[in-house]
């Protein structure tokens, strides 16, 4: 998906031509503030912030119990944080690992109000996004797309239903969506488990069509002004609405899948969201495959037609859960081969059964002329990562180096911040311990003043400069 993971049960990822690359792209009306509205970072799915990170100065600030694990966590022009989270236990109805929308105090961390929503598929209420009226546009169980919202009332916080969306009748029994994104049309994306794609223009028309069947979808949907990326277990689709507003395709690139899934991934297929990037800012799409040693495989956006491709990772782990971040020519892949996901999070059985996490991440920079590998590091990252276009570094939460025999859910996690120009780490920072705050690869946000939220398996933390 990354890609992301949410809850202990449920799965839910400087070269000069980077420093003059583009601004990530925002419509301009239907989402909310830059950089902190979309789990991906922007719409491209760059994975990039145009905000400074913690980065040398960081320090815990503050920290919570939400009672669940937060894959995503937004925050609008209100400052408050608002997140995606897993709750371990739900009220109503009783239930466990439940979708719930959760806000937070954004000088406290504590949760200050939640609300629980229908209980859907694996990844069902957990890609979303926040929009241009700081409410959380996110899918639910019952086959509806809600807009969330929050308000201050004499009773305390609130977190309600603004706006429901039934798209129940194009979902069949057993689906759910997984990846759910607006365009620069004013229309909102889904695409669910099992290969519907569809549209819900602005006077609430639903319309949709059905990809190859066999094809599934763990990802999220990256949008350009031209069209939306599609990642299935199978192949890469550049798709488009037509004059009627239903999703075409414009393009198909089967890739290879491998033989089976791959330990330190949730699905038999790629896991990578696609990410846009390169001339324009949207000229190229890269994702990794799941071949026994996986290809970075980069698209021409508008023909489909490959750049480049190469091996994703040389002495890393072989193999990535999370999407490339993109930075003007340059991507940055963290692997996660080996990690250890929550049995029930992830979709049949891996081959090989286990696999060490060791880790990695590679710098890999594209021309016309082909990719080239300009560094990488021994890192282990177990969150989605976060680079900032500000501060040229790379925010996330991991482990300290690997050792052999060594058990992932035991021992210190970090916050570390790695400079994107040449791969070395400039910050560790002890947050917590393993398994408490396992990181379970769940998405980090900066907000503004350079905060960085970030949630574990246990708590929200609240890393400042």
């Amino acid at each position: 998906m990354v890609t992301v993971v949410a809850a202990v049960a449920v799965a839910v990822a400087a070269g000069g031509t980077a420093q003059a690359a583009p601004a990530a792209p925002q419509p301009a009306t239907g989402v909310g503030p830059t950089g902190t509205s979309l789990m991906h970072g922007d719409l491209w799915s760059t994975d990039s912030t145009p905000y400074p990170g913690p980065g040398r100065g960081a320090r815990l600030a503050a920290s919570s119990v939400p009672g669940g694990a937060c894959a995503a966590t937004f925050i609008g022009r209100d400052g408050m944080p608002v997140s995606l989270c897993t709750q371990f236990v739900g009220a109503s109805p009783p239930s466990v690992a439940v979708p719930t929308v959760t806000l937070f105090d954004p000088a406290t961390a504590a949760p200050v109000a939640r609300l629980q929503l229908a209980k859907g598929g694996l990844l069902g209420g957990v890609y979303g996004y926040l929009d241009d009226r700081d409410r959380v546009v996110v899918a639910d169980g019952s086959g509806a797309i809600l807009r969330v919202a929050h308000r201050k009332t004499a009773r305390g916080w609130q977190v309600y239903i603004a706006e429901r969306i039934d798209v129940a009748q194009h979902i069949p029994a057993g689906d759910a969506i997984t990846g759910l994104a607006p365009d620069f049309s004013g229309r909102v994306w889904f695409a669910t488990t099992h290969g519907v794609v569809g549209t819900v223009d602005g006077d609430r028309t639903v319309r949709s069509m059905h990809l190859p069947r066999g094809e599934e979808l763990g990802n999220g949907i990256s949008v350009r002004a031209d069209g939306a990326s599609v990642l299935t277990t199978h192949a890469l689709y550049e798709m488009r609405a037509g004059a009627n507003g239903v999703p075409r395709v414009v393009w198909r690139r089967a890739y290879d899948r491998g033989t089976a899934r791959m330990p330190g991934q949730l699905t038999w297929g790629s896991g990578t969201t696609p990410t846009y990037f390169g001339p324009g800012g949207d000229g190229w799409v890269a994702i990794v495959d799941n071949a026994r040693r996986p290809q970075l495989i980069v698209y021409d956006s508008d023909t489909g037609s490959t750049v480049c491709r190469m091996p994703a990772f040389d002495r890393s782990g072989q193999g990535t859960e999370n999407s490339p971040m993109a930075w003007g020519d340059s991507l940055v892949i963290p692997s996660t081969y080996g990690y250890q996901y929550p049995p029930m999070a992830v979709t049949g059985p891996s081959v090989p059964a286990n696999a060490p996490f060791v880790g990695g991440s590679t710098r890999i920079d594209v021309s016309a002329q082909g990719c080239r590998r300009v560094w990488e590091n021994n890192d282990r990252i177990a969150t989605l990562p976060r680079l900032s276009r500000a501060d040229g570094l790379i925010h996330a939460l991991g482990y300290g180096p690997y050792v052999p025999g060594a058990v992932q859910q035991l021992g210190p996690v970090d916050y570390v911040a790695t400079d994107f120009a040449t791969g070395r780490r400039v910050r560790t920072l002890k947050v917590g311990d393993a398994p408490i705050d396992e990181p379970l690869e769940l998405t980090g946000t900066i907000a503004r003043d350079g905060t960085m939220w970030q949630a574990t398996l246990g708590r929200m933390l609240k890393i400042a400069r």
